[in-house]
C-alpha cells in the first residue's frame, strides 16, 4: 500500500495515499472567530472552502516556527474537505508491510490520533487517522 510520508514535530508520520485528496502550500487564511485553537482558518480551493487545521496545535504540541512556506494535506472526512498542516513532506513510499497495532506507550499528543505503525523504507512512520486529528485534543 502506498503512504505519503510527513513530518510533524520531527515524528515520521504515514497517510495512505488513497486518503490523500492533494499537496497544497497554504495561501492566505480566512480566520473563523471563536472557532478552536486548532482550526487556522478556512482556505479556498479550486472552488470549494477547505478548513485549514493546525496539526500541531490539534494534538497540544507548541505551533512550528514560523516559515515562508506552509505546506498541507488535503484529505475529506464525512464529506467535508480539511487541510492539515505538516512541517515537511518526505515521499510517497510503498510499505514495507502490513500495518501493525502501535506496541508501548506513545507520547501524550500523539496517543489520541495513532492508529498503527507502518514500516516504510526501512523504518517505523505513526499512522495517523485524520479524523482525530481534525477533532482536536
Amino acid at each position: 500500500m502506498l503512504h505519503l510520508i510527513v513530518a510533524i514535530d520531527g515524528q515520521r508520520i504515514a497517510l495512505p495515499a488513497a486518503a490523500v485528496e492533494s499537496v497544497i502550500e497554504l495561501d492566505a487564511l480566512t480566520p473563523v472567530p471563536r472557532g478552536p485553537a486548532h482550526l487556522l482558518g478556512l482556505m479556498a480551493l479550486r472552488s470549494r472552502v477547505l478548513t485549514v487545521i493546525d496539526s500541531r496545535a490539534a494534538i497540544g504540541l507548541p505551533p512550528a516556527p514560523p516559515s515562508e512556506r506552509r505546506e498541507a494535506v488535503v484529505v475529506e472526512v464525512e464529506g467535508a474537505a480539511y487541510a492539515l498542516t505538516v512541517d515537511a513532506l518526505d515521499d510517497v513510499a510503498e510499505a514495507d508491510g502490513p500495518p501493525e497495532p502501535v506496541r508501548g506507550t506513545l507520547a501524550a499528543a500523539w496517543a489520541g490520533v495513532a492508529d498503527a505503525v507502518v514500516p516504510v523504507g526501512g523504518a517505523l512512520a505513526l499512522r495517523i487517522n485524520p479524523a482525530a486529528l481534525i477533532a482536536g485534543r
